[in-house]
């Protein structure tokens, strides 16, 4: 009885190692002082094993940048889509954008992997991530902390995170100098086909039209830190219904919305911020009731909205 009982620890420790019960057991060495056992790889802090590839190249800082051209955007590619939780619409033509957000990367973990667009993802090529912005299309991605700027071609949706702007790939990060740091602050404007930022284009509003054409379509969610508002903000969940030029159209788009009677019992701003008057409305009390009236005001204008969130 004695040797069974000093024998049931001993098979359960075995047991335990032998399921994978997280016990990390370091190889014995026998008389040589070798070991044919590799140590277990450190994981390292990189988002659900994700990281720099085992073997990168010596060369990315002479990675060429993408090299714009004329694309039409996919349609399969530019469908609105939801994603834990949240409703997008994606830019279904190429329109000024130009925001400053947090840029973070993605690395092995997706490397080979189909993108929203049907390409392979290549963690070595300059590529990037964004929620609206039409599939395939061109911007320019500058880190404001070293002057660094990189061109990358969008071809994928993400990243899903509410503090994030753009998602790049391992190369367009490691150029910026964001790798070891994860994320940071970055300046991202749509290019044209010849490589220039895209810049609007005013309209003449028709005499039989009911509503202001949108000369640069609305915008993804800016930073806090980089927004100027005229009217005082209010913490909560907004419906951007468009971005213009020229103040007037705005204001007609504005009353277009109050005769649809589209904008029950929340403020409806015109404001002024780098050079785009932006019509909003909110505060919404949830981010149900934003994504309602953003659904409300696509069926009856047929205009593309965007929930912001501050």
């Amino acid at each position: 009885m004695k040797f069974i009982r000093n024998l049931i620890p001993s098979i359960l420790a075995l047991t335990l190692i032998a399921c994978g019960g997280g016990t990390s057991v370091k190889p014995e060495t026998g008389k040589s002082g070798t070991s044919t056992q590799k140590p277990a790889p450190k994981k390292g802090g990189y988002y659900l094993d994700d990281g720099p590839g085992d073997n990168p190249p010596t060369n990315i800082d002479s990675i060429p940048n993408a090299v714009p051209r004329a694309e039409t955007p996919l349609p399969r590619a530019n469908r609105p889509y939801s994603a834990l939780g949240r409703s997008y619409t994606p830019l279904t033509s190429h329109t000024p954008y130009k925001q400053r957000g947090v840029a973070s990367w993605y690395g092995k973990r997706y490397h080979g992997q189909k993108t929203s667009s049907g390409e392979i993802y290549d963690m070595y090529a300059m590529t990037g991530a964004h929620t609206i912005l039409p599939l395939p299309s061109y911007v320019r991605v500058t880190n404001p902390e070293n002057g660094r700027s990189v061109i990358v071609r969008i071809n994928d949706r993400g990243p899903f995170h509410d503090n994030r702007l753009i998602d790049l790939s391992y190369a367009a990060a490691y150029k910026l100098d964001l790798i070891a740091k994860g994320s940071g602050v970055v300046d991202v404007e749509a290019l044209d086909e010849h490589g220039n930022p895209i810049t609007a284009r005013a309209k003449t509003q028709p005499a039989s039209a009911p509503v202001a054409p949108v000369e640069a379509a609305p915008l993804a969610m800016t930073n806090a830190m980089n927004e100027t508002a005229t009217t005082q903000s209010i913490s909560g969940a907004y419906v951007q219904v468009g971005a213009f030029s020229i103040k007037e159209n705005g204001e007609r788009l504005v009353a277009t919305l109050q005769q649809n009677q589209l904008a029950e019992n929340v403020q409806v701003e015109n404001w002024y911020n780098a050079g785009t008057y932006r019509v909003r409305l909110g505060p919404y009390s949830s981010r149900q009731d934003a994504e309602s009236a953003a659904a409300r005001i696509k069926q009856s204008l047929n205009i593309n909205t965007i929930v912001l969130y501050q």
